[in-house]
């Protein structure tokens, strides 16, 4: 295995508790791979989105689209992330049709000057998120 892979694995496995030195609960925030992917969301310009997976891959976390989603969870609000502006695969809003999140992000999307029709953003909005 290459030295980066193994390093990127070492990143990705669970930390046992009672191994940490400090004795503090491990939290998303000591997580490299979660802050790495925390930085390239908030390199997303206002008025463009960028992919799950996209985010994942500018990460150097290819694959990982579902630790983006996670990530943005986990997000502290204090971070104050532009998570409005990561959609799913195809320029889709994620969320379900009905729900707040659904509103809110779209809401904020059009505040951006994004269009949003059909919960779905166009092509011509979504950036590579690796090129950032």
């Amino acid at each position: 295995m290459a030295r980066s892979a193994k390093t990127l694995a070492n990143l990705l496995l669970p930390v046992r508790p009672g191994r940490s030195p400090s004795r503090r609960p491990v939290t998303a925030l000591d997580n490299p791979a979660i802050q790495a992917i925390w930085d390239v969301v908030g390199m997303i310009p206002r008025g463009m989105v960028s992919t799950y997976g996209a985010v994942a891959r500018a990460a150097g976390l290819p694959g990982r689209a579902r630790l983006t989603g996670f990530a943005l969870k986990a997000a502290p609000e204090e971070l104050n992330l532009p998570w409005h502006r990561v959609v799913g695969a195809g320029g889709r809003i994620v969320f379900p049709k009905t729900s707040l999140q659904h509103r809110e992000q779209a809401r904020r999307l059009r505040a951006e000057r994004v269009p949003v029709k059909d919960g779905r953003v166009g092509r011509s909005y979504i950036a590579d998120a690796e090129a950032l």
